[in-house]
């Protein structure tokens, strides 16, 4: 699963306005909808299955970064969506920290395996450091949409650690 060919240029956020955790799924999904990429007669369930989903343990996996997923009826493809705080969402993330970038994706009911495979891309690529740090000093969409390609990420004794 390639990350950067999930997202286009209209489905990223360079600077999040929510600042709480509900906030900021609903500023995500607002857009998708606006866009198309979920019907709008789907929005009330999409919302409610990514609520659900939250409730059980938060999608905030640790190091500024959220990936809340859920699926849906309503969808034939994975829908995604990139969003960016620099100052940061109380996302309840797993080790208290602010949360600065947010993957949200749903998948198509039926796919499940591919929920897992999309789930498992995206975090192997937002953990690690020198990614993050890209993306949260990029200053285009395009510029995210050119990190999230998955590319050999350039690393080396100059760089901070995490």
């Amino acid at each position: 699963m390639k990350l950067g060919k999930l997202l286009d240029t209209d489905r990223i956020l360079l600077d999040m306005k929510a600042t709480e955790h509900l906030p900021a799924i609903i500023e995500l999904v607002d857009l998708l909808t606006e866009r198309g990429d979920i019907p709008k007669s789907s929005y009330d369930e999409t919302l409610k299955a990514l609520e659900e989903r939250e409730a059980l343990i938060s999608t905030g996996i640790g190091s500024g970064v959220a990936i809340p997923h859920t699926f849906s009826d309503a969808i034939d493809k994975v829908v995604a969506i990139f969003g960016r705080s620099k100052e940061g969402i109380n996302f309840q993330a797993l080790d208290d920290a602010p949360v600065h970038l947010i993957i949200l994706f749903i998948v198509p009911s039926k796919d499940y395996q591919l929920h897992l495979r999309t789930l498992a891309a995206i975090a192997k690529m937002l953990t690690n450091c020198e990614v993050r740090r890209r993306l949260a000093a990029a200053a285009t969409r395009d510029e995210i949409l050119e990190i999230l390609d998955p590319k050999p990420v350039r690393t080396g004794a100059d760089k901070e650690p995490c």
